[in-house]
């Protein structure tokens, strides 16, 4: 284990305060209050202790304390859904994370998306090596569920409110194609409850969502009649891209009223 060699009495005891904070992740204001310092005097102590390994820097401004026993202090790096709900709160984790997570997919991948409440200049973060893509609710976190990683909560949208987001802008999932994938996958689980579907389909308030779920399930063939009915009687008028990432030109579906730009049977 790393000793506390090399540290004196007063700065022991100023580390022992910030591991004292409770907080997985602490910011500058946060160490200034515990230590009753002014946020200039507690960023000179935090960048001290983080140059020499008793605190990791999260990103500019954040910190973490570094377990005893670390070889390398300087690397260690926090859980990114730890994170994320330090770094992006108000936000939960959504899109391709929680499809993961409720094992609606078995792609992996090497981001985190977040549904976040705050305007961040920029789509995609980087923080400790992981990727987080971030997209704006400024809307309730919807339907979510309590997830717990070493005594921080997480919000995680549940499996429904996943599809549904999904369905809603597929990007969250990488793509369509994806989306029907986990359609697909999602129907066949205990999860699926088709009036809780529809209840948050009429929440989320867009209509190209039922363009979108009533085509996957009639063109998959999932033989789902109560579906594709209600979605019929959901659509708008116009034409809605299926996938808006997607360009080229597209065929016309008029029974969905979508613009088909991608196979889903390929």
């Amino acid at each position: 284990m790393r000793p506390l060699s090399g540290i004196n009495e007063k700065n022991r005891q100023i580390l022992d305060a910030l591991n004292r904070l409770g907080e997985k992740i602490f910011s500058i204001e946060d160490a200034a209050k515990a230590l009753q310092l002014s946020s200039k005097d507690a960023s000179f102590y935090l960048a001290y202790f983080a140059r020499r390994g008793w605190l990791a820097r999260v990103k500019r401004g954040l910190y973490i304390s570094v377990p005893l026993g670390t070889i390398n202090p300087q690397e260690y790096k926090e859980k990114p859904w730890i994170i994320a709900d330090r770094v992006f709160s108000p936000c939960y984790i959504g899109g391709w994370s929680a499809a993961e997570y409720w094992a609606l997919t078995e792609q992996i991948f090497n981001s985190v998306f977040v549904f976040t409440g705050r305007v961040f200049r920029k789509k995609e973060i980087t923080v400790q090596g992981t990727d987080f893509v971030l997209k704006l609710s400024r809307t309730s976190p919807g339907h979510t569920k309590n997830i717990w990683f070493e005594n921080t909560k997480i919000q995680v949208s549940d499996p429904t409110q996943t599809v549904v987001d999904m369905l809603d802008d597929p990007s969250c999932a990488g793509g369509i194609r994806h989306v029907a994938d986990i359609v697909r996958t999602y129907v066949e689980t205990e999860h699926f409850n088709q009036k809780t579907l529809f209840s948050y389909l009429q929440e989320k308030g867009n209509r190209t969502a039922y363009k979108r779920l009533g085509f996957i399930v009639e063109i998959l063939n999932l033989e789902l009649p109560g579906i594709i009915h209600e979605c019929q009687q959901n659509i708008s008028a116009g034409y809605s891209p299926l996938d808006p990432l997607l360009k080229g030109k597209p065929s016309f579906n008029r029974r969905w009223n979508l613009k088909i730009n991608v196979d889903l049977k390929k």
